[in-house]
Order: C-alpha cells, then sequence, then structure tokens
C-alpha cells in the first residue's frame, strides 16, 4: 500500500498510543489502571501515517504508557530503523522517553498536547491511530 502511494516501504514517522482494555476473563496476566479505571491488558501500538500498524506491545494495564511504549521500540527497533519522527499524546512527556526514542531509534520526539488548545478540536494526526485502535475492536 505505501509504494502504490509512491513512499518508502518503511516508514520515517509514527504514531505510538496505548488502550487499556478489559480482558480479565481472557488474560492469565492483568492489572489495574487506575487512570481508566481499568483491570485488564494495555496495547501499545505504533501506525505510519495511513493507520497501519508498525510495532505493536501487549501489557497488563499496570504499566504506564511511556514504559510500555519503550519496550515495544526496543523490541522492534530493527524493524523502526529509518523513522526519524515520533508523534505521541502528552501522556509521554518526559526526558527519559525522548531519550530512550532518541537510543532506539534516533528519533525526534513531538508531542501534541491537549492543553495547548482551548476549544475542543482533533488534534493533527493523532485521529489516525484511534482509527487504528477501532479496526482492531472490529
Amino acid at each position: 500500500l505505501r509504494e502504490k502511494q509512491s513512499r518508502s516501504a518503511k516508514t520515517s514517522f509514527i504514531i505510538i498510543d496505548a488502550q487499556s482494555v478489559k480482558n480479565t476473563d481472557t488474560a492469565k496476566h492483568h492489572g489495574y489502571d487506575g487512570g481508566k479505571r481499568i483491570s485488564g491488558i494495555k496495547r501499545h501500538l505504533a501506525v505510519d501515517i495511513n493507520g497501519l500498524p508498525q510495532a505493536i506491545h501487549i501489557t497488563t494495564a499496570n504499566v504506564s504508557d511511556r514504559d510500555g511504549a519503550s519496550a515495544m521500540l526496543a523490541l522492534n527497533c530493527e524493524h523502526l530503523q529509518q523513522v526519524k519522527s515520533v508523534l505521541v499524546d502528552d501522556g509521554y512527556t518526559g526526558d527519559n522517553f525522548a531519550a530512550t526514542v532518541q537510543s532506539n531509534l534516533k528519533a525526534t520526539v513531538q508531542v501534541a498536547k491537549r492543553n495547548e488548545l482551548h476549544k475542543f478540536e482533533v488534534l493533527p494526526q493523532r485521529w489516525i491511530i484511534e482509527r487504528s485502535f477501532s479496526w482492531l475492536d472490529k
């Protein structure tokens, strides 16, 4: 699909997010995400500009978004070696996460912060990963 769009087969831009999901009846290991008040698992996902998965990592729900994403990048750094830019939401702020991305991928981190917006708006390119999570649910 990427090549049909005159793009490189491997992406240089990814969007990362995580989603806590109730899954205690089928998951052998599960945790509690206090922020979302969900007991289950957490899906950490990296997608390209088309919303196509580039990396995925499943953890218990109590693992932070930053820690799960860092583990996902470490496990998939060979596949993601052409990535130059990573877009995340404000749940990934912090020098430690940016340093992890820099050491694993040699990429920069862009944080799309909601509090900089004074009214409800769809965050640029963030809707792409939300659509990908919707595809997973369907």
